[in-house]
């Protein structure tokens, strides 16, 4: 029996783990929202470190959640940005035709025509004047910043360094960290440090020409976002009593935080951001107010999915990289 075309929508799926070719734009059935969710015509989204990590299973602990052989969540993507239209039973806050974003959390889904999300979830109103583009690049990497930020208690006046400052969430915590009112000293690439001036760093390091662990400078936090370094490098530039954060921790900043519980030392922040609604609110907030825009660095079709994967996964993409869908 035929499907009628009506319920069906593009998306892009994946049926194995793999390199960023896995990826192929499929027809799918439209999903139905269910008691408390939202269906929303998905019109942007992105591609994260999260979604790359996930294809390739990379680390290969992802398989005991995504499946050991094959993926169980076969369509990526964790933000988006569109329009609501449908309601589940009992789904409250929000009406046919309101423009929304939000994040997927560990759900995914957004790399499709269409979505459901709970409507009590990390789900808000996008502000006026704001495009689906930019509201679909700006949860991910916001909610990250802000998690960490909020968990190390950065406030007013602090000396604050951020390694890769130019990724999506080294250039949100940028701007989340001045809005806090902290000192940001922001490291990135000589390709990147113009922007990130833009963004409202107090100062820039190009790691190409400078070694930030060499210069001499001690901060209160060392916000690691990429992975590119670790505890044991940042702690050379932590004052007695500082904190480091990591979104992105190695096994060996792990086993330092497992140490510190034992010994004791300076402070260790790692593990897995938490995102809410409230949460969501809040960057909403910023948005509104012109304290926080996410750094687009390229834009993608959806049947672009797999270049955009791979220049995710290069560790050379500014920003974030959107994905236009309708």
């Amino acid at each position: 029996m035929k499907t009628n075309e009506s319920k069906m929508m593009k998306a892009v799926v994946y049926d194995r783990y793999g390199a960023p070719d896995v990826l192929r734009l499929a027809q799918k059935l439209r999903p139905t929202a269910r008691k408390g969710e939202v269906l929303i015509r998905v019109r942007a989204t992105s591609v994260t470190a999260g979604d790359w990590r996930l294809r390739r299973a990379d680390p290969c602990l992802v398989r005991l959640y995504n499946g050991i052989s094959k993926p169980r969540r076969r369509i990526l993507g964790h933000e988006f940005a569109g329009e609501v239209v449908g309601l589940g039973e009992g789904a409250e806050g929000f009406a046919i035709g309101d423009r929304v974003f939000g994040s997927t959390g560990f759900g995914s889904g957004a790399h499709a025509e269409y979505l459901c999300q709970p409507a009590d979830g990390p789900l808000a109103h996008m502000p006026d004047g704001l495009g689906f583009e930019e509201a679909a690049t700006a949860p991910v990497g916001a909610l990250t910043a802000l998690h960490f930020l909020r968990e190390g208690d950065v406030g007013e006046g602090d000396r604050l360094l951020i390694h890769g400052a130019s990724g999506s969430v080294g250039s949100a915590a940028v701007q989340l960290a001045k809005a806090y009112g902290a000192m940001v000293t922001a490291v990135c690439g000589p390709s990147n440090t113009e922007a990130i001036k833009a963004l409202g760093a107090d100062r820039v390091v190009d790691y190409s020409r400078t070694d930030f662990t060499k210069t001499g400078e001690r901060y209160d936090f060392a916000f690691n976002t990429v992975g590119e370094t670790d505890y044991s490098e940042c702690k050379k530039v932590l004052k007695s009593g500082g904190t480091y954060l990591a979104c992105d921790a190695t096994l060996g900043d792990y086993g330092k935080l497992l140490l510190k519980s034992v010994f004791g030392g300076r402070r260790i922040v790692a593990g897995v951001a938490r995102e809410t609604k409230e949460d969501l609110l809040r960057i909403r907030e910023l948005l509104a107010k012109g304290m926080f825009c996410p750094l687009i660095g390229q834009r993608y079709s959806l049947a672009e999915l797999p270049e955009a994967h791979a220049h995710a996964e290069s560790g050379h993409k500014r920003g974030n990289l959107s994905v236009k869908v309708a």
